[in-house]
């Protein structure tokens, strides 16, 4: 059997994992996999070279998402996400929120684009989630680049699901069981205003990310920070070419706490800058149930078990996760199209 080693201690930066090397040479590929293991016990952040996406999409998509953001207040509010019983759509600064305080930053989210799911009496109410996106009619070139970049960066997280399997022991596949056929695949463009326009200082609150990994692309203003197991922030600059990853409470859940889904943060930007971010969360089918998996000794003495949050529960039901951090963000959506649950003891 193959000796899994768990080097402890945090660093005062994230590390740089360069993709292309988990397709290498066997040694390359063996010292990749040890250098992600020890990242995903630490913390679970890091920068990703090698990850194959042209520069010229990730250029349009920054361009355009500045576009959008620029739009009159009155064509983005033609697709507000309160309109949307499945979460979709464009959010003003200050109307998500982190652990019941708001977040300063404006928004357009995008999910997988599928028609609504039947709802029955029996159905489950996470499936309402699931339906088709809003798009701006003041800017139709929006949607056919936010698609091609969401299915790029599908498979940087995929690519990346396969390299932790393998970091934890698994067959590169071990995951595929609850993301196939159709992973979850939130896509947020993101505005963060100064600090002249913010009332706090709140870009995003702490918290951690529900999903299996995260695939943020930053634009050149800082504000992004990790907390490590020990409480010390790490701040994650911009970094040109790369992109931040970070594990979600799936992994957390799958591992029983070998990985870590992280705590982290977005400090607003200071008066008259504004901060933009792209980001992807890649999570599973909702349909699926959350396994704990049968890690290797050597690692399995290292599970530090499931963090437990009273004001975050999370769940092994994916659908039940989903439903619960979307309810708890868009407090005006929940009341708009969720009321029926809310008027209910069991919110999820």
């Amino acid at each position: 059997m193959t000796s899994h080693t768990v080097p402890t201690g945090s660093d005062t930066s994230l590390p740089t994992l360069d993709l292309q090397r988990f397709y290498a040479s066997s040694s390359e590929r063996r010292a990749f996999v040890a250098e992600l293991r020890k990242v995903l016990y630490d913390h679970g952040f890091f920068y990703l070279t090698g990850h194959g996406v042209d520069p010229q999409l990730i250029a349009d998509v920054v361009a355009t998402a500045k576009r959008f953001f620029a739009l009159p207040l009155e064509e983005k509010l033609k697709i507000e996400m309160v309109k949307s019983p499945h979460f979709r759509g464009y959010n003003r600064a200050g109307q998500e929120r982190t652990r019941g305080e708001q977040d300063w930053r404006e928004q357009l989210d995008i999910n997988t684009e599928s028609a609504p799911f039947e709802i029955g009496p029996d159905t489950p109410a996470w499936r309402r989630l699931q339906g088709p996106n809003q798009w701006p009619e003041a800017l139709p070139e929006l949607r056919p680049l936010l698609l091609a970049y969401q299915a790029e960066v599908t498979r940087i997280g995929i690519d990346i699901l396969k390299a932790i399997a393998a970091a934890l022991g698994q067959a590169e596949n071990v995951f595929a069981d609850i993301y196939e056929p159709q992973a979850s695949q939130l896509l947020k463009i993101i505005r963060y205003p100064g600090r002249d326009v913010a009332e706090t200082d709140q870009g995003v609150g702490a918290h951690k990310d529900g999903g299996f990994v995260t695939v943020l692309l930053q634009d050149t203003v800082p504000g992004l920070r990790v907390r490590t197991e020990d409480g010390v922030w790490i701040d994650a600059p911009p970094v040109p070419g790369t992109f931040v990853i970070n594990t979600g409470e799936l992994l957390e859940l799958a591992t029983n706490g070998f990985v870590r889904a992280d705590v982290h943060d977005v400090v607003a930007p200071p008066a008259g800058v504004e901060r933009f971010s792209v980001a992807f969360f890649l999570g599973s089918r909702p349909d699926a149930t959350i396994p704990v998996i049968e890690l290797p000794e050597e690692l399995k003495r290292s599970e530090r078990g499931i963090s437990v949050d009273p004001l975050n529960p999370i769940f092994r039901e994916v659908g039940q996760n989903q439903l619960k951090s979307r309810l708890r963000s868009h407090p005006d959506v929940a009341r708009a199209h969720y009321a029926d649950l809310l008027a209910s003891e069991q919110s999820v």
